[in-house]
C-alpha cells in the first residue's frame, strides 16, 4: 500500500476493448492524487465531483460534512426530515459496485438513499468484476450513464480512481485498499459528538488539542483519519509492531493534506503502545488482518503481540483520565479486550452507527448539492 497512487491513461472511446488493453498498459504511469481530481467545483455534467479520499475536502468542507452528519440525525430522530433533503434522490438510482464484502458500509448506504428517496442498485463480486469481463473504462461509461451516484468498494486504490476518471457521475469510495473516508466522516462525528467543541470558526470542529492514539496496523481507515485529524487540528500518534508502519509516501500525502491549514495537528509514529497511548483522549484500533491478509494471519497475530488495548495499556502508558475507545469494526478479541470494548469508555455502537448519517452528508454533498459542500 503506497501513496504513489497510478491512473491508466486517458483512453478514447472509439478503441476497442482489445485494442485498448495493447496499447494502453494496465500500469501506465500518471501519479495520482487524489486531491487534484476534486478541488475545483465540476464545470459540466461531465465533471463531476468525487469523494475518494479526506484528502479531496478542504478543512472548511470537511467539518461541514460532520456538522451535517450530526445535524441531520438529530432531526431524522426527532421524526422529520429536512426540507432540502426530503425527496432530494426521488426518481434516482445510487449503484453499489462492492468487490469486497460488507455489512455496515453496504447497510448504512442503502439505508442514506433510500432515506433521500433513491434506488440503490446493489451490485456484488458475482455481478460485476471491475475491468475483468470489459475493460474498467467501458464499466465507468457505461454505468454511470445510467445511474445518479456510484459508491464503489474495491480493492487497489487505482480501481476507483480510473472509475472515478471515467465516470460521468460523482464516485464516492466506500473502501479501497488506500483510504476510507466515509469511516473517517463516522468517526469524526463521533467524537465531535463526544468531545465539548471549543469555540470555533468554519474550517474547524473545535477539537483543537485533542490526542488520538492508534494501536494496530497502519491501514486505509487510519491513512484518512490521520488526513481528517490534522486538518482539524487533532494529534494522532500511532504505535505499530516494526514493519508494518505507515509507508513513507503515504505519510508524506497525510501531511501533505493538511497544506494551508493554520495549526494542523502533529502526527508521529512508534514501535511502542504506551507511547503512543500518553496523554491520549481517544484510543483506536482495527483489524489486525484485513481482507486479503488472511494468508499472513499466524505472523500478524505474532507480530501484533502486545498491542492489545486494555485499561492496564492506558494506565501504564497515560492516557487521559477519561479517554474513550473507537473500532470501525468488525472486531476480534485479540484487539481489544472485553473489559474495554463493552465499557462506558467504548464509543464503537455510536461510531457503527454515524456511518449511515456520514453517508447522508455525503450524498447530500457530492450529489444532491453536486459538489458545493457548506
Amino acid at each position: 500500500m503506497t501513496c504513489g497512487l497510478k491512473l491508466a491513461a486517458a483512453r478514447s472511446g472509439t478503441l476497442s476493448n482489445h485494442t485498448l488493453r495493447q496499447r494502453i498498459p494496465l500500469n501506465a504511469v500518471r501519479r495520482y492524487s487524489s486531491h487534484t481530481t476534486s478541488t475545483a467545483p465540476p464545470t459540466s455534467p461531465f465533471a463531476p465531483r468525487h469523494f475518494l479520499s479526506i484528502a479531496d475536502l478542504t478543512s472548511t468542507e470537511f467539518a461541514a460534512l460532520v456538522r451535517n452528519a450530526s445535524s441531520h440525525k438529530r432531526t431524522i430522530k426527532s421524526g422529520s426530515i429536512p426540507q432540502n433533503l426530503l425527496g432530494s434522490l426521488t426518481g434516482q438510482t445510487v449503484a453499489m459496485l462492492f468487490s469486497k464484502r460488507s455489512t455496515r458500509t453496504r447497510i448504512s448506504t442503502e439505508g442514506a438513499v433510500a432515506r433521500l428517496g433513491g434506488q440503490p442498485m446493489f451490485l456484488g463480486k458475482d455481478d460485476i468484476q471491475l475491468g475483468v469481463n470489459e475493460s474498467l473504462y467501458d464499466s465507468a461509461v457505461v454505468i454511470s450513464s445510467m445511474v445518479s451516484c456510484i459508491v464503489a468498494r474495491v480493492g487497489k486504490h487505482a480501481e476507483i480512481a480510473d472509475l472515478a476518471k471515467h465516470s460521468s457521475v460523482p464516485v464516492i469510495n466506500a473502501l479501497c485498499d488506500s483510504f476510507h473516508p466515509l469511516q473517517a466522516v463516522a468517526d469524526f462525528q463521533t467524537i465531535h459528538e463526544t468531545f465539548t467543541p471549543k469555540a470555533h470558526g468554519l474550517n474547524s470542529l473545535g477539537l483543537e488539542g485533542l490526542k488520538i492514539a492508534w494501536v494496530g496496523d497502519a491501514n486505509n481507515v487510519l491513512f484518512d483519519m490521520a488526513i481528517a485529524a490534522t486538518k482539524m487540528g487533532v494529534d494522532i500518534a500511532v504505535a505499530t509492531p516494526k514493519g508494518y508502519e505507515i509507508p513513507a509516501s503515504m505519510l508524506e500525502f497525510i501531511k501533505k493534506a493538511s497544506d494551508g491549514v493554520s495549526k494542523p495537528g502533529k502526527i508521529i509514529q512508534t514501535n511502542v503502545p504506551e507511547e503512543a497511548v500518553k496523554g491520549a483522549d481517544i484510543l483506536v484500533t482495527d483489524t489486525w488482518i484485513s481482507m486479503g491478509q488472511e494468508a499472513e494471519s499466524i505472523k500478524r497475530l505474532k507480530d501484533f503481540e502486545g498491542f492489545q488495548i486494555t485499561p492496564e495499556l492506558a494506565k501504564r502508558g497515560g492516557a487521559n483520565e477519561s479517554w474513550k475507545f473507537m473500532h470501525c469494526l468488525p472486531r476480534h478479541p485479540e484487539e481489544v479486550s472485553d473489559e474495554v470494548f463493552y465499557s462506558p469508555r467504548s464509543l464503537v455502537f455510536p461510531e457503527a452507527e454515524n456511518r449511515l448519517w456520514a453517508a447522508i452528508s455525503a450524498l447530500e454533498g457530492f450529489v444532491v448539492n453536486k459538489g458545493k459542500i457548506e
